[in-house]
């Protein structure tokens, strides 16, 4: 049996260093295993869904770097080695290995797969964090 997987995350400006302000979006995998991550969001061509970012355990990467230009993105991953995943309600398509895909309908019938997003409402903010880990259920809250 897979155990519960939760995301949490962070909404303040990230701090790279102690007076230098950073924006970005960010996961962070608070697992000991390795995570695969997609991310999705909209842009001006339509919904864009994009990944493999490969985050090992203890450590972060920036998905979208500078300034967020969304409210919304979307997020799903996967435990590299127990095979758990963070998923939400919100379908886009996947592929394997890297990928960008444009459009969320008909995921199957273009060679691809559908997975569910968790949604993140940033409420505008440069920057967003989202915390990976094993942890039953979702914590939120602000940095």
């Amino acid at each position: 049996m897979i155990p519960a997987l939760a995301f949490a995350m962070a909404s303040a400006p990230f701090m790279l260093f102690a007076d230098v302000a950073h924006a970005d979006f960010r996961v962070c995998n608070g697992t000991q295993n390795l995570v695969g991550v997609a991310i999705g969001y909209r842009a001006g061509d339509g919904w864009i869904s994009e990944g493999w970012w490969q985050v090992p355990a203890s450590s972060c990467a920036t998905l979208i770097e500078g300034e967020l230009q969304s409210r919304y993105y979307y997020l799903y991953a996967e435990d590299a080695a127990r095979g758990g995943r963070w998923t939400g309600d919100v379908n886009m398509c996947v592929a394997e290995n890297e990928f960008k895909i444009t459009g969320v309908e008909d995921c199957f019938a273009r060679g691809y797969q559908r997975m569910g997003f968790k949604e993140y409402d940033t409420g505008r903010q440069g920057s967003w964090m989202v915390q990976l880990s094993d942890t039953p259920g979702t914590q939120e809250g602000q940095n």
